[in-house]
């Protein structure tokens, strides 16, 4: 990569294997461009052969072979044409948080075999105007250095672990590809910075992924994950929410625990079981507790409280509950699900706890 004319500073990373890139970079970190979050792609250098909204889709990509299309073979990813006369392609993302800070980076060439990514580069900025952002396109611009040039290799998951998360927030990035070629995937790992309510009595989700929250623990997520639960809107499918396998043991319980993206006083619930319909729990239990130990509570930790009346379910409808402890300050909320079964959303509404300065208390 010694001949690449657009030069960037060396920044510090370890190369994370394949294998360990969901238990070091995924874990405790959320996805700060994924579409399910709200990350949108705003521009490219080109996309001939397979659209560049494919990088930032959650799932895991497929192969369709034979499958062809106008431009040729079908691939679920971000293609380019070949002999790309600029020094690299690139795609401009706005995150899907209001800003955040990058802790990792994931770049996935599966199924691009000698159409992948030779090379690849991170770049942030921080901007509240996308015209702006976009009118640097291929240039230096306002772009600052997140990951420095990387060599990537075809069909595999190429993962890197800042050594030092970034001090910067950001709210866009481009990833550039040397010169040109295929992704399948782009993660960036870190967490989201909120933009919390002027008004400090403001009720809002409290646990939301955008206003900072992160789901951080659970007994099982074997369908589907515990991180959907805190996403925005309802879904599109029973795939998006969070679904456990079949128990069979008597007295068996689930349980997921949120950490709110700030103290603060829960005013209500709301348990969503949207598009499970015959899977759906047949109640569920909701606690919280204010957490002033080491890392996260554990779901047998002493403190957690009972938040609401316990809610028998319904498929397919959101079920509002109000808080029992509305003047009692929380750091985490716990939902169980007796005995098993799938939860699309949870909405922790509440407001914020806040010192005398109006700074979140710790």
């Amino acid at each position: 990569m010694d001949a690449v004319e657009y030069k960037l500073e060396a920044v510090p990373a370890t190369r994370v294997p394949a294998d360990l890139i969901d238990s070091t970079l995924r874990a405790g970190r959320l996805d700060l461009i994924s579409s399910a979050l709200g990350g949108k792609i705003l521009g490219f250098s080109d996309e001939w052969f397979a659209e560049a909204a494919n990088l930032i889709n959650p799932a895991a990509p497929i192969r369709q072979p034979g499958k062809m299309v106008f431009t040729g073979a079908w691939y679920d990813g971000w293609e380019t044409r070949r002999h790309n006369p600029e020094p690299f392609d690139w795609v401009v993302i706005r995150l899907g948080v209001a800003s955040g800070t990058v802790e990792g980076v994931e770049v996935d060439t599966t199924f691009f075999s000698g159409n992948h990514a030779p090379a690849i580069s991170v770049e942030g900025c921080f901007s509240q105007d996308d015209d702006e952002v976009l009118s640097w396109s291929g240039t230096r611009g306002g772009w600052e250095t997140i990951l420095g040039i990387e060599e990537c290799g075809p069909s595999q998951r190429f993962g890197w672990k800042l050594d030092r998360p970034t001090d910067k927030q950001y709210t866009h990035v481009r990833l550039n590809m040397y010169p040109d070629g295929g992704i399948a995937r782009f993660r960036l790992y870190g967490r989201a910075v909120p933009v919390f309510p002027e008004d400090v009595g403001a009720v809002f989700d409290l646990a939301a992924a955008q206003n900072g929250g992160l789901a951080v623990a659970c007994s099982d997520q074997h369908f589907g994950s515990k991180d959907n639960l805190i996403l925005p809107g309802r879904g599109k499918d029973m795939g998006d929410g969070w679904e456990t396998a079949r128990s069979r043991t008597k007295g068996h319980v689930d349980w997921a625990i949120l950490r709110l993206g700030a103290p603060g006083y829960v005013q209500s619930f709301v348990v969503d079981t949207a598009h499970f319909r015959g899977n759906y729990p047949q109640e569920v239990r909701l606690e919280a507790i204010e957490w002033t130990g080491e890392g996260d509570p554990a779901a047998d930790a002493p403190g957690w409280v009972q938040a609401a009346d316990p809610i028998r379910c319904k498929p397919d409808v959101e079920h509002p509950a109000d808080s029992l402890i509305q003047d009692r300050v929380v750091t985490h909320v716990k939902l169980t699900m007796v005995p098993d079964g799938g939860v699309k959303r949870l909405r922790v509404l509440g407001r914020r706890a806040v010192s005398a300065n109006g700074a979140s208390t710790k």
